[in-house]
């Protein structure tokens, strides 16, 4: 198989503003049956391309990306600098960064996201380990034993001209420090991303490496779809992508990662 063109990876954040969960009242989770937010439909895992990319469709509810979209919008978001640091991909857009392990593991416990991808019940009750394991992909896949998520939170906001050029997304060791869970080392091992509105433009574009079979892949695009998340896999198995131009519109993005044992 041909060796991976050198490109630009993304680093380990620097040290996170100083933000707690304390001072960043978040949108509420779960979604009830009594909520505007409750789920019309179980989110379910969906393979883009096996082993690497997941798609979960309806994850976050329409009112709920609403929601989230106007909160996000009140934190003080940072431009990234116009010339990168040698060796980093060009990436254009506005972000913001917190360390908040409680709501890393809100997203984890209250949403599909852990029935998704371990096939056990969440804090509300849902899933079921023989039949509803549909996205209950193995450790291996995985590349480990899932923990939950990583407690860097970050928010990103594409208006238009902005995009991320090619990249790979890096790999982090790390303590696991989940609330009332004893500390574990840990790695990152996918990333996620929640898209929270629609636009123009904005699409996430995976690049295959050519085989022997295929000697000249299809890119992969997956285009910006509001309560969709996305999980590809990072590290060492991370497929080149990009976040294209967005053309018209704003695209939001809520990002975490998964986390394993290690």
């Amino acid at each position: 198989m041909p060796k991976k063109t050198p490109q630009p990876k993304t680093k380990p954040p620097p040290n996170p503003p100083k933000e707690t969960q304390s001072q960043i009242q978040w949108p509420p989770l779960p979604p009830t049956p009594k909520s505007p937010y409750f789920y019309p439909s179980k989110p379910t895992l969906q393979p883009l391309v096996d082993s690497q990319i997941y798609l979960i469709p309806n994850f976050f509810p329409q009112t709920l990306c609403k929601t989230y979209t106007s909160f996000l919008a009140s934190l003080p978001l940072v431009t990234t600098p116009k010339n990168p640091k040698r060796g980093d991909a060009v990436r254009v857009n506005d972000r913001f960064q917190v360390q908040d392990e409680g709501f890393a593991a809100q997203l984890w416990e209250l949403t599909a996201l852990k029935r998704c991808v371990t096939g056990q019940r969440n804090a509300n009750g849902e899933g079921n380990r023989e039949k509803e394991a549909a996205g209950n992909v193995n450790r291996e896949v995985w590349g480990g034993e899932p923990l939950g998520l990583n407690g860097n939170i970050r928010i990103y906001r594409y208006s238009r001209g902005q995009f991320f050029d090619k990249h790979y997304d890096d790999s982090n060791t790390l303590t696991f420090n989940a609330p009332g869970q004893p500390a574990r080392p840990a790695r990152t091992t996918w990333t996620l991303l929640i898209y929270l509105t629609g636009c123009e433009g904005g699409e996430t574009v995976f690049y295959p490496e050519p085989t022997r079979k295929d000697r000249n892949p299809q890119p992969v695009s997956v285009a910006p779809v509001p309560g969709m998340a996305l999980l590809h896999r990072h590290g060492e198995h991370c497929m080149l992508h990009e976040g294209k131009e967005v053309l018209n519109g704003e695209k939001w993005v809520l990002r975490s990662d998964l986390v394993v044992a290690r």
